[in-house]
């Protein structure tokens, strides 16, 4: 995977949608492309446009964020998760990504949600119910590279069971920080082990990971053990 190496802006967690106002000006732009202010031709313009239309994903998705000023206040689990962005081309992706802060940078506490659009990171949304997670921990330095390759083979669709994906989700904790793919119907054991050992495979991921059915984790919090497991080879 191609990652770019692009200097992000110094972003608090209670500002991540600070600079968005300025990315659906610029989101179109391919890497590299300078806007050129004094280039009023609308023939550039639309020849542009239709360059940025051959880009699209095959889904559109969505950034969540959950601070943990707001989960402290909030009134019942899940209800200060805030829409911050949906985008569905490559170029309204870089758009977004290049003006938030890597998750290595949010304080502690806070998650970070990139999910199909129109599906909730909630276990109670009807597509995540029946589902599980796959989820990996790391240390800090290793965390904003591994998001942002999860983030790359999700929206590239390098799954081979990517219809089974609702999205992921970033933790940033004191002890270790956490990233989890969702997935819709847990008891399909052949496409979960598709997707986990895929996923170690693209972050070159050498940990035991595990999968916790949703249903089970309601019930049982942090006593819920895992229904399938790959170990290192």
């Amino acid at each position: 995977m191609v990652v770019e190496d692009t200097q992000k802006p110094t972003i608090t967690d209670n500002q991540i949608t600070t600079n968005l106002n300025t990315t659906n000006d610029h989101a179109d732009l391919e890497e590299g492309e300078i806007l050129d202010d004094a280039d009023d031709s609308s023939v550039a313009s639309k020849t542009h446009s239709a360059a940025v239309a051959r880009n699209p994903l095959e889904n559109s998705w969505t950034f969540w964020f959950d601070s943990p000023s707001a989960k402290a206040k909030q009134a019942a689990w899940g209800s200060s998760i805030r829409n911050i962005y949906t985008f569905s081309t490559i170029q309204e992706f870089w758009g977004v990504y290049n003006n938030i802060n890597n998750p290595s940078k949010l304080a502690l506490g806070a998650d970070f949600y990139c999910f199909k659009h129109k599906i909730e990171p909630k276990w109670e949304d009807p597509i995540c119910a029946n589902g599980g997670k796959w989820t990996v921990s790391f240390f800090r330095l290793k965390l904003d590279t591994s998001w942002l390759y999860t983030l790359l083979a999700m929206i590239g669709e390098q799954f081979d069971h990517g219809d089974e994906i609702c999205g992921a989700v970033v933790n940033v904790r004191k002890q270790q920080d956490k990233i989890s793919i969702w997935t819709k119907n847990a008891s399909n054991e052949a496409a979960q082990m598709s997707i986990g050992k895929q996923w170690k495979e693209f972050l070159d991921c050498n940990e035991t990971i595990s999968f916790i059915f949703h249903e089970d984790a309601k019930k049982l919090d942090r006593a819920a053990k895992a229904t399938y497991t790959i170990y290192p080879v």
